[in-house]
């Protein structure tokens, strides 16, 4: 009886394991595999795939990037999209997700695919769509705020470096907001009304509920998404690629890490140790701020748990 069941256990156990097994083999394969290859690639230097030769000192692709302007350049801009574009997208998301959570609202479902659509068009056609919305010579709101009288010239939103910049935040806020309005109203209907009713009965209104009860609630998924954006946005590359007035233009004033990275490998002379490195580096910044974002959200929770206890 007791050998039958150890050999069940040991059966059953093996089992498990070939399950498991099979999904971190294809990982280790897929992903860890070429993320290794792809660090031997940044510590080499070579034209294409041919004659890579190790740097000595073993660093120097990185120390490379010191001295790289373009670089700055593009990890500048990638900072500015994050900055300005991702804390706007994520109070609309939250905003329309409140809004669209409530009971009485009619056409709540036609709301809710309205704002979500965007998420699910094509990025080189939405992004084509926002060029010519906003062409300088042929575009649909230059011409029509020439007919209003609101402007005497065309606006140059694609060829100013500046507006350049806003027209791919207003873009990329237009095609995401929708998408992180769904995580937060999937979270709002979890949330008991019963905790509404009774804020109301205490005299608490509708900015109190929101700010005291709603945002609370929301926490883990302002987290999520705040990380997910700050990945997506480091890693901007169609939109910079498509809208502008040339790609990553005027000049480099739009260009991103993922778009130099694209330009060093296809673009100019084949440089795939240098990109790889690149790449590297963006690795890092975004485990770095992942990280704060994690430390700082864990900071205020055990500030507030200590707050409770006195």
């Amino acid at each position: 009886m007791g050998k039958a069941f150890s050999f069940n256990r040991l059966k059953s156990g093996l089992v498990g394991w070939g399950f498991i097994l099979i999904p971190v083999i294809l990982v280790g394969v897929f992903i860890f595999y070429p993320m290794f290859r792809a660090f031997q690639l940044s510590l080499q230097t070579g034209i294409g795939r041919r004659n890579l030769v190790y740097i000595d000192p073993w660093y120097g692709n990185y120390a490379r990037l010191i001295q790289d302007s373009t670089f700055w350049t593009a990890l500048q801009n990638n900072f500015f999209y994050l900055i300005i574009q991702v804390p706007i997208m994520i109070v609309l998301a939250m905003t329309f997700a409140v809004l669209l959570n409530k009971k009485d609202l009619r056409f709540r479902g036609f709301f809710r695919t309205c704002i979500f659509l965007p998420a699910i068009t094509s990025l080189m056609a939405y992004s084509t769509v926002f060029r010519y919305m906003f062409d300088t010579t042929n575009g649909i709101l230059n011409n029509i705020m020439l007919d209003l009288g609101l402007i005497s010239t065309p606006i140059g939103w694609l060829t100013d470096p500046s507006l350049a910049r806003i027209t791919i935040i207003i873009a990329i806020t237009w095609r995401w907001t929708g998408y992180n309005m769904i995580f937060y109203l999937s979270s709002l209907q979890n949330v008991d009304e019963g905790i509404y009713e009774a804020a109301r009965i205490d005299g608490a209104n509708s900015v109190q509920s929101f700010f005291k009860i709603t945002v609370p609630m929301l926490k883990p998924i302002i987290l999520f998404t705040s990380v997910m954006s700050t990945i997506g946005t480091l890693q901007l590359f169609d939109e910079v690629m498509q809208i502008p007035s040339t790609p990553g233009g005027p000049g480099n004033a739009t260009t991103t890490l993922a778009q130099y990275i694209f330009n060093i490998s296809f673009l100019w002379q084949p440089d795939f140790g240098y990109a790889a490195s690149i790449s590297f580096v963006m690795l890092a910044i975004i485990l770095a701020l992942s990280a704060i974002q994690f430390w700082v959200t864990r900071d205020r929770d055990r500030l507030k748990k200590s707050q409770g206890r006195h």
